[in-house]
């Protein structure tokens, strides 16, 4: 017992200790190697949303279709969350600084356009196996977020005729003349 609180409080000194000098080399130059999350591929930012989407892709073309939900099921949350957490800071910011409010609106954007995308793989993936009632909700969430001036929104809609759901066909302004 002991020697278990002496090595806790060895290394909460020797962390004391090391992270002034961390911040500070921090601070000083910013490499690649701290801004884990901003990697390509990797971390969680759009580009990791993308890799998780073309995961999904693979898995698809591949015909092993719960592996493919598995990742279009990560890359939804993860856009979700990054939405989230970008429209947050955007509202933290807003009437601080507009530099970052604008920067966290493009990059919520981005996330927005990956979950839309997202979501429209995954309705084909439960049309393709045959569950068209698990797909309407999601179709209809493209719908919302994207709206039906949206290719995105458009296409979702056109599912939701395909499927049976709704009847009137979109047409546009036009329509509204």
């Amino acid at each position: 017992m002991r020697s278990r609180l002496f090595c806790s409080a060895l290394a909460l000194t020797a962390g004391l200790i090391a992270s002034p000098a961390m911040a500070q080399s921090a601070s000083e130059s910013p490499s690649a190697a701290t801004k884990v999350l901003a990697s390509s591929g990797s971390g969680f930012n759009v580009s990791a949303v993308e890799s998780l989407i073309e995961r999904g892709d693979a898995a698809v073309a591949a015909g092993n279709l719960a592996q493919a939900k598995k990742d279009y099921d990560n890359a939804r949350t993860a856009s979700k969350q990054l939405l989230a957490f970008y429209r947050d800071l955007s509202g933290a910011f807003r009437g601080l600084d507009a530099r970052i409010p604008r920067e966290m609106d493009t990059k919520g954007r981005e996330a927005l356009v990956l979950l839309a995308q997202t979501n429209l793989r995954l309705a084909a993936l439960f049309r393709r196996q045959g569950q068209p009632e698990i797909a309407v909700p999601v179709l209809v969430e493209v719908v919302r977020l994207m709206t039906p001036a949206k290719p995105e929104g458009q296409k979702a809609y056109q599912s939701l005729i395909e499927l049976g759901f709704v009847e009137t066909p979109y047409r546009g302004a036009s329509a509204l003349e």
